[in-house]
């Protein structure tokens, strides 16, 4: 291999204390060509050195080891030495799913589900979003971990909510790579709740759909479920996607999943979101769109700003990923670009109007 060749790969740490994981995770990721495990550390207090010592462009980091956890090892080498950490849980339980996503408040840029063995059904699904996630982590030019402003600092408003917008009944949000810590940051300063639903579609790993909701909701003192089949839609209360079905609304201000093909490689789908909110809500809705890879959502989003809906797209600049709130920009889809604070800010005006 030459030189040349050799600098493109991304350099990976492996961080678990289980050695058949390690073997595991090092295989598939060195299978990919683009993909060069260059270590591996047994407990976080090896990982913080070995993200000192080695430098490399991605971590995988698991929950639970000896010396010191997942959650403080990323801590400590964000400190010390920050990398882009992608957190890797074997766990299906939705409260400890929901305990692993305190990894993103910890500085890591996701959570993904760790690939159980080659002949588990769910083997290459799983072991292809490693991948994914890591190479899509690599590309992220600079460590990002968007904070809230000070108190008291100036937030960057909409002068005019547009009176179209003025009788919101609801409020729908898509989200990808970097969107629960953004969505808890909105729902925390949404106080009190809106009086009217939130519905989410977040990309996220299968099984996981769950525990996210139990951690937004422990966390940002909002609401949070995931949504059934049919479910009245009420005020105040935020109700996620959930795994492998489409969702969208329909007449009467309910909930409709549906067994459909994914969109834009993905089920739940932004798009399919937006396009019911649109049909069914036209001016009386605001869509947000928040940072993700791809393009899922851009144009639907335009299609509710036709209909007379507000958007609402997050900024590049506390975006982890700016695919598709970029691509909502160049489409012009965009009513307002904004951080995440002052999103929550333009939502609770609008609800008040």
């Amino acid at each position: 291999m030459s030189d040349a060749a050799a600098s493109a790969l991304i350099r990976v740490l492996v961080v678990d204390d289980s050695p058949a994981a390690c073997e595991l995770l090092t295989g598939l990721l060195n299978a990919d060509p683009k993909l060069e495990v260059i270590g591996i550390a047994g407990d976080g207090e090896a990982a913080v050195a070995a993200a000192q010592h080695l430098q490399p462009d991605v971590i995988t980091m698991d929950i639970h080891m000896p010396r010191l956890n997942g959650f403080d090892a990323t801590r400590a080498i964000m400190e010390t030495a920050p990398t882009r950490i992608v957190m890797v849980t074997a766990s299906s339980v939705p409260s400890e799913i929901a305990a692993t996503f305190r990894a993103l408040e910890s500085g890591a840029l996701t959570v993904i589900a760790k690939p159980p063995g080659p002949g588990h059904p769910l083997f290459i699904a799983a072991r292809d979003e490693l991948v994914r996630t890591i190479k899509l982590m690599a590309e992220v030019r600079v460590v990002k971990r968007w904070t809230p402003p000070r108190a008291g600092s100036a937030s960057k408003l909409p002068l005019a909510v547009p009176a179209a917008a003025a009788d919101v009944r609801l409020v729908a949000i898509g989200a990808s790579t970097g969107g629960p810590l953004v969505l808890q940051t909105i729902l925390s300063r949404l106080r009190p709740a809106l009086k009217v639903p939130i519905v989410i579609v977040q990309h996220i790993s299968i099984g996981f759909a769950e525990g996210m909701a139990q951690w937004l909701g422990q966390t940002s003192g909002h609401v949070v479920r995931v949504a059934a089949n049919g479910e009245p839609m009420q005020p105040g209360i935020a109700y996620v996607a959930p795994d492998s079905v489409q969702m969208g609304v329909r007449a009467g201000g309910l909930i409709a999943l549906t067994r459909e093909p994914p969109e834009n490689g993905f089920c739940p789908s932004v798009s399919h979101l937006f396009r019911s909110v649109a049909a069914e809500y036209g001016a009386h809705a605001v869509g947000v769109l928040l940072t993700g890879m791809g393009r899922d959502g851009a144009e639907e989003l335009k299609a509710m700003r036709q209909a007379g809906a507000l958007t609402l797209v997050q900024d590049s600049r506390s975006a982890v990923i700016n695919g598709m709130p970029g691509e909502a920009v160049k489409l012009g889809a965009a009513a307002h670009v904004l951080p995440p604070e002052s999103i929550a800010a333009t939502l609770q005006r609008l609800v008040r109007q």
